[in-house]
């Protein structure tokens, strides 16, 4: 996520002026969480969700993932799981093996999402040859699963609007056999802002991807934050699923009403749920399960999980419509 990182120039991209409210959503059904890498996904080299490890077989990964998606459903709620992938782990033997984790996620009847993250941390594919084959691959092994959904990258900030809409148009055309409704657009910038995605007619049918955090203004009130996400979202929030959006769960916040106006990111927790409800927008939360991520908002205990902030869980599943 690289949150430090990110913050001052998303700040130089948040739109100065007021949009209208979008026409009814469809997105509601995504009630998601991120299961992430502990070194953040952006690895140069195999990407493996907490509690996985390099060693495991196949089978292991799959038992491991029974238990984490049994509790990411049991605990929270939820019904989508977003996983990363980069082609050093689908262009290698960890993909035969990481699978596991996706299969086990949708033989619970769970959507999956499937991210690329880079590793040189610029904002550019690394590789397009490598990219190409690892989304041959993956395309190949879940596209006829109609519950797998595919972002052909994460946080694209290396390219103008223009670029990055012609590289989103080629991918299109490669993976013409994926309906456009399983294929979730980046917002420019770090995800930031879909507006410009939006209004190209290259992507019409797709779905949006928008990341939103907290750390991203020092606002301390719902209004502000409120105007701040719908400022990004425009009048495509029907198209939109919000695939990041998190707060500190491991610090004692209290997420619950009565308490949200007057902090940073209680402030920002509510609004962003409120206006994801209040829009019947898909909701990703980042991340579900990190190790070392004061973010996140389930640890492992045993096989299964346990939660780190009951209030936050409450907010959360609110903004799912739960």
């Amino acid at each position: 996520m690289a949150r430090l990182r990110r913050c001052l120039l998303v700040l130089l991209l948040v739109p100065l002026f007021a949009v209208p409210e979008s026409a009814a959503a469809a997105t509601s059904s995504f009630r998601g969480v991120n299961w992430a890498d502990a070194r953040d996904n952006y690895v140069d080299g195999w990407v493996i969700p907490t509690g996985l490890t390099a060693g495991d077989s196949y089978d292991s990964v799959r038992g491991k993932a029974d238990g984490i998606i049994t509790g990411f459903q049991t605990k929270l709620g939820a019904n989508t799981v977003r996983l990363p992938i980069n082609p050093q782990s689908v262009n290698s033997d960890w993909w035969g093996r990481y699978k596991g984790a996706a299969d086990s996620a949708l033989s619970h009847g769970m959507k999956v999402i499937f991210g690329y993250w880079e590793a040189n941390k610029d904002g550019f594919v690394d590789d397009g040859g490598a990219w190409n084959t690892m989304w041959d691959k993956v395309t190949a092994d879940y596209g006829g699963n109609g519950n797998v959904y595919f972002e052909p990258m994460n946080e694209p900030f290396g390219y103008s609007l223009n670029a990055w809409v012609s590289l989103c148009s080629t991918w299109l055309s490669r993976h013409s056999a994926i309906p456009r409704g399983r294929v979730l657009i980046s917002g420019t910038g770090y995800n930031d802002n879909v507006t410009g995605v939006g209004a190209a007619s290259a992507l019409t049918g797709t779905l949006l991807s928008l990341h939103f955090y907290g750390f991203w203004a020092s606002d301390t009130t719902r209004s502000a934050w409120t105007a701040n996400l719908s400022n990004r979202l425009g009048s495509y929030s029907s198209r939109t699923i919000i695939d990041e959006a998190g707060a500190p769960m491991t610090t004692g916040l209290d997420y619950s009403a009565g308490h949200q106006d007057g902090n940073n990111f209680t402030a920002y927790f509510a609004a962003t749920t409120d206006l994801a409800r209040s829009r019947q927008m898909g909701v990703v939360y980042w991340p579900g399960l990190r190790s070392g991520d004061t973010y996140s908002i389930t640890r492992q205990s045993g096989s299964g999980l346990e939660t780190n902030n009951a209030t936050g869980v409450t907010q959360l599943r609110w903004g799912w419509g739960l």
